[in-house]
């Protein structure tokens, strides 16, 4: 990561130190064209709130309707949407498919985001 300082030639201006040698390497492009799409995935609003809702606990279609005030269909295509992103994992059990979330991780990314969103305001 770049080091800012404050002696920049135009007033105002930060200039950059380069990278020490320690910096990360950067990604495969296809690492980052599939953080993208995990990305992407998670940009929606009620899939926000599905995946709260799962990091609080397994949770079957009809819960998620209940709790977030959300018709069916529309909870089942969000789902539909983070399960093909590998965000939620669904298992079957007798009627019903209890859905979770595929890892802790997915959870970090967005508790920080909405805590980062509630820190501005």
């Amino acid at each position: 990561m770049a080091t800012v300082t404050g002696s920049g030639a135009q007033p105002g201006l930060a200039e950059c130190t380069p990278a020490p040698a320690t910096a990360p390497a950067h990604p495969a492009p296809q690492v980052l064209t599939d953080a993208g799409d995990l990305l992407r995935a998670l940009a929606a609003p009620v899939r926000i709130a599905i995946v709260l809702q799962l990091r609080a606990a397994d949770r079957c279609v009809h819960e998620l309707v209940d709790a977030l005030d959300v018709a069916q269909p529309l909870i089942s295509q969000h789902l539909r949407v983070l399960k093909t992103a590998g965000v939620v994992q669904g298992e079957r059990r007798g009627r019903e498919v209890v859905y979770r979330l595929a890892d802790d991780h997915l959870a970090h990314i967005v508790v920080d985001a909405v805590a980062h969103v509630q820190e501005g305001k």
